[in-house]
């Protein structure tokens, strides 16, 4: 654990916490309490996840009241005192044995609590019985400030977007017939942190078969002549902002007939979707847009899932790009587009690009060829 990370500074969690008190108020809670994880990283730097033991920020509506921090003490020696006194924000540490729970609510208004998404139900149902018997999400509340990004979260972004593009454009060093899924991914993890990331999050080589199982991760299979393989990989910077592209390789000429003109139209689908992007159309309208084309190449069956997921801190947040959801997109909003074909037992397919919207338009973090790249 450690607070302030390199990606925040004291103003700007200043300003962080100031804006989720008014949004707070505005949603009519009491106050949120916000456990270890991306949520607790944005507003005060600190990393780490959450166990047995309560760790939490506490952020009353009321603006008299300053928020409170609560830590085990044999977690506090490592964070430091000055950090909290440069928020404002009380430390309450606490020991085994005493009810962490109790101490946590402690001084709030009696009213509804709303709690971060990552907060166990261990915690919840004991702050439960501590008197938080109003509980809410937090999360309509926090992805108000986390769903426009600032300059500099997008300059981290880019930075993402630019380091995995290079992981993507040294992948004929590693994917070749003859040699494992897993082991390729193990180079291209490799390769993540050479070039930039603090860890591999996630590296998914679907070759041939296992290509239409959009999840796969990484398998024992050998990577044959004229398979199509489908890379999808990301992961932090130091910072925590993170990447997530996917590209789709022929391993030699592809061997299946029917796969030049399905990849050719999920091309043209993700680019009308990419071209959907602006502010003021909805997260829906942009997923119609992909689905569209390959409704219209007889493929909509094979486009199994949605069109793309919000990014930043978290490989998945808001905003999601899906049908049902009416959020009107604004500029600062950055997300993936990413359709996908999939053909079970034979093949799949998918490409991915993190954007942003811009004042007019949409801005695309990852720059390598779209198409299906012959290694």
């Amino acid at each position: 654990m450690g607070v302030l990370s390199s990606a925040l500074d004291v103003p700007t969690a200043r300003d962080r916490m100031g804006r989720l008190r008014a949004l707070t108020r505005a949603a009519g809670v009491s106050a949120v309490v916000v456990s270890p994880g991306s949520d607790l990283r944005y507003l005060i730097g600190i990393g780490g996840a959450s166990f047995e033991r309560l760790t939490a920020l506490v952020v009353p509506a009321d603006p008299a009241v300053p928020p409170h921090f609560v830590v085990p003490k044999l977690e506090l020696a490592g964070l430091g005192q000055d950090p909290f006194d440069d928020l404002g924000i009380d430390v309450r540490p606490w020991v085994d044995g005493q009810n962490a729970h109790v101490l946590a609510l402690a001084g709030l208004e009696r009213g509804p609590i709303a709690f971060s998404d990552t907060t166990t139900a261990l915690h919840l149902f004991q702050l439960r019985d501590a008197g938080a018997t109003d509980q809410r999400p937090a999360w309509p509340i926090v992805r108000e400030l986390r769903m426009r990004k600032t300059p500099e979260e997008l300059a981290e972004l880019r930075a993402a977007g630019a380091a995995i593009d290079r992981v993507h454009g040294r992948m004929a060093e590693w994917l070749r017939p003859g040699r494992t899924e897993r082991e390729i991914g193990a180079d291209i993890a490799a390769s993540i942190v050479e070039e930039g990331h603090a860890a591999a999050e996630f590296v998914i080589v679907g070759s041939g078969p296992n290509g239409s199982s959009p999840h796969h991760g990484v398998s024992d299979r050998v990577v044959e002549p004229g398979d199509v393989v489908v890379v999808d990989i990301g992961g932090p910077l130091p910072s925590g902002y993170c990447s997530d592209s996917t590209r789709t390789y022929a391993a030699g000429q592809a061997s299946l007939p029917d796969v030049p003109s399905a990849y050719a139209a999920l091309r043209a689908s993700q680019e009308a979707a990419v071209a959907a992007v602006r502010p003021g159309v909805t997260c829906q309208e942009v997923d119609r847009a992909a689905r569209l084309v390959l409704v219209e190449a007889g493929l909509g069956d094979h486009f199994i899932h949605r069109t793309g997921h919000g990014i930043g801190l978290d490989v998945h947040e808001e905003p999601y790009i899906v049908e049902g959801n009416d959020l009107r997109l604004e500029p600062g909003m950055t997300f993936s587009v990413e359709p996908c074909i999939v053909f079970p037992g034979r093949w799949g397919a998918r490409i991915e690009d993190i954007v942003v919207v811009t004042e007019d338009g949409v801005e695309s973090f990852n720059q390598r060829p779209r198409d299906l790249t012959v290694l």
